[in-house]
């Protein structure tokens, strides 16, 4: 069986966190499936879903390794051709990737003790974010 799931998101960018894994396990406990796997989606150009251990340091490490391989001072050719700034976000978006897998057993999702499914907003101003779960199992 397949089940989709959807909630929104309001987001600042510019590198902003969001942790989403009370959502997406209230999805798998409220989908009637026992087993399977999760599949978490960012349907955005500018934005990626990961896990981290949700910690104020390791965030503030993650965003500083960000700013060292996709600087936001950089030159983009996506800036000269939109105009929009944003060119930094879809690097940062397209190296972390638009989703994550995660199984889940017994209507719980099976995660290390410290992972958290994390979604990050890169974009250079706020946005309204959809966040897709889809559930396979039984």
């Amino acid at each position: 069986m397949v089940i989709t799931v959807e909630f929104q998101l309001s987001t600042k960018g510019y590198c902003d966190f969001h942790r989403i894994t009370e959502q997406v396990a209230q999805a798998v406990r409220s989908s009637g499936l026992n087993t399977g796997i999760a599949l978490v989606f960012t349907p955005s150009a500018t934005s990626a879903i990961t896990t981290v251990e949700y910690e104020s340091g390791m965030l503030a490490d993650f965003e500083a390794f960000l700013e060292r391989v996709a600087s936001q001072a950089w030159e983009y050719k996506h800036n000269e051709r939109w105009h929009d700034g944003n060119g930094f976000s879809h690097v940062r978006a397209a190296l972390l990737g638009p989703s994550v897998s995660i199984p889940f057993a017994d209507k719980e999702l099976i995660l290390g003790t410290w992972q958290e499914i994390t979604f990050i907003d890169f974009d250079n101003r706020h946005r309204s974010r959809r966040i897709v779960v889809q559930l396979v199992g039984e």
